[in-house]
């Protein structure tokens, strides 16, 4: 069987009709990533890169181009933080955590609900914290925010109170994922019904 970057021809038209009906809905990529790959059995991560392999077709595949065509569909294009930026989520976070949440939650109020940025922040928080952590503390002591040592129970509980908001988080991205496929579906037949009445009136 023919494929395409690993996915069968059949797929490759099925993701892209999928995220092509999405963007159409004001759907964004990430959620579209997340969405089919929940419904396929494949990584969000796995189908984002897939789409930007098919978005880029380095190989100039004739079979790529036939099924992009006519779509107007593109990829989302990352911006790194600026340094100043940089500096503005460090203080932001610290202060959110001064609050007397742990950096996870910290992150997660900042983001509002976009998992998209609440990766990015968490990432550039993680890469500032292992490369640079004396900008960290720089900002801390700006601040007037001290570190505290934790106790053995204060760390347990709040491992556990993060446990217990990624459970919950987690239930929460699962039903939003069944009732989008289930949108998707009613949605095609709803258009499917349609085009039937139209050929009866013809």
């Amino acid at each position: 069987m023919n494929k395409i970057n690993g996915y069968t021809e059949e797929e490759a038209k099925s993701l892209v009709e999928y995220i092509w009906e999405g963007k159409q809905a004001g759907k964004t990529l990430t959620c579209l990533f997340a969405t089919y790959g929940a419904a396929h059995g494949r990584a969000k991560g796995s189908v984002r890169n897939y789409y930007y392999a098919l978005m880029k077709n380095r190989k100039k595949d004739e079979r790529v181009v036939k099924l992009l065509d006519g779509k107007q569909l593109s990829v989302e294009q990352i911006r790194e933080f600026t340094e100043e930026e940089t500096d503005s989520v460090l203080r932001s976070i610290l202060k959110e955590k001064s609050k007397g949440v742990s950096v996870r939650r910290a992150i997660c109020n900042l983001a509002k609900g976009d998992d998209k940025l609440m990766l990015r922040l968490q990432n550039k928080y993680r890469n500032i914290l292992k490369k640079q952590p004396e900008r960290i503390e720089a900002i801390a002591a700006e601040l007037g925010i001290r570190p505290t040592e934790k106790s053995f129970l204060q760390r347990r509980l709040e491992t556990e109170i993060n446990a217990l908001y990624d459970r919950l988080t987690q239930s929460l991205k699962e039903e939003n994922v069944r009732l989008s496929n289930e949108n998707i579906r009613l949605r095609r037949e709803n258009e499917a019904l349609k085009r039937r009445a139209g050929f009866k009136e013809v």
